[in-house]
């Protein structure tokens, strides 16, 4: 029985000095050395060139970019170009509405003042009368009184006729930079041989003008 107790215990021994020596050997190594050692070999030299240095573009630096930068830079062009261009056309509009409501207002006032000298007639003057009727015409209508002048002046004549008018009320129905179309209400003092006493005879007139040479002329009337 001492015999195998000495055995075993010169052989735990021998496997504890073992044990001991493969740890020494193994401490014995620096891992921080190994690691140098593996990392160190022959170094590639990068071969020369002519070109010059082209710095890399940093597309972090961009896409961190604060949002203002890119709005001063990219939106804000473009904003400001549909704005001078909203403006523009918002100027354009009240410019042609500022010469369209100037029109009328001169087209208005040439249709009141044609108006008098239409419905106030005097068979003692007929003649001067019908020119300042033609001189106020265009187009239609003054084709149309033309025509008719010279039946008109014999029956002013035969019945000493003569007529006062006076515009009471006037309206714009519609108005363009060129044509303005008008209302007219008119009271007219008619007197001739037949009834000496002035009677008014009230009437509405639909009067279409025309920028024509600079004027305001009558180129279309209508009774309603």
């Amino acid at each position: 029985m001492t015999v195998v107790t000495t055995e075993r215990t010169e052989a735990d021994e021998a496997g504890t000095v073992e044990a001991a020596e493969t740890t020494q050997s193994v401490e014995a190594v620096d891992p921080t050395q190994a690691v140098e050692a593996a990392d160190e070999g022959p170094v590639a030299e990068e071969p020369a060139t002519d070109e010059p240095f082209q710095p890399r573009r940093d597309t972090a630096s961009w896409r961190n970019r604060p949002w203002r930068d890119v709005l001063r830079r990219g939106l804000l062009p473009g904003l400001l170009a549909i704005s001078l261009a909203a403006n523009g056309w918002f100027g354009w509009q009240q410019w042609q509405e500022h010469r369209e409501q100037q029109a009328g207002q001169q087209a208005l006032q040439a249709a009141i003042t044609y108006a008098g000298a239409l419905t106030s007639l005097d068979a003692n003057n007929v003649d001067q009368n019908f020119r300042e009727v033609l001189d106020g015409a265009t187009g239609e209508f003054k084709d149309m009184y033309t025509r008719s002048s010279v039946q008109l002046r014999q029956l002013l004549i035969d019945n000493k006729a003569s007529s006062h008018g006076v515009v009471v009320q006037s309206a714009i129905q519609s108005q363009s930079a060129n044509q303005v179309v008008v209302l007219l209400f008119i009271d007219q003092t008619v007197t001739n041989k037949s009834v000496p006493d002035p009677r008014i005879d009230r009437s509405r007139i639909k009067m279409t003008m025309e920028k024509v040479d600079g004027r305001w002329r009558a180129s279309k009337v209508q009774l309603l």
